[in-house]
């Protein structure tokens, strides 16, 4: 099971850190993936984090703004995100496989 949380209010240019709890150790074995849907678009992956050696990958759009981490002791996954754009509002989901964290909404106000 996934919980995510720290999704919010933010003014453009301001930072937000989401977090991904596993009930168990589903981390170790995945890649970790968080993703996002704005109103009225599909749901697109934002970024990811591999399993194996902590590769990190970004869409082009949040590249240089936001940062993925993991903590392999606490069963966590986060998602740092600065200098946030309006265009960066939408629900935020984390991704293990078929697992699937329910959303948290971040709303960045120009």
């Amino acid at each position: 099971q996934l919980q995510a949380s720290g999704g919010g209010l933010a003014q453009a240019g301001g930072s937000l850190r989401l977090s991904c709890a596993s009930s168990g150790f589903i981390f170790d074995d995945n890649a970790i993936g968080w993703l996002r849907q704005a109103p009225g678009k599909e749901r697109e992956k934002v970024a990811c984090i591999t399993k194996k050696d902590g590769h990190t990958w970004y869409t082009d759009s949040v590249k240089g703004r936001f940062t993925i981490s993991r903590d392999k002791l606490k069963n966590m996954v986060y998602l740092q995100m600065n200098s946030l754009k309006p265009e960066d509002t939408g629900v935020y989901y984390c991704n293990v496989g078929p697992l699937w964290s329910q959303g948290t909404l971040v709303t960045v106000s120009s």
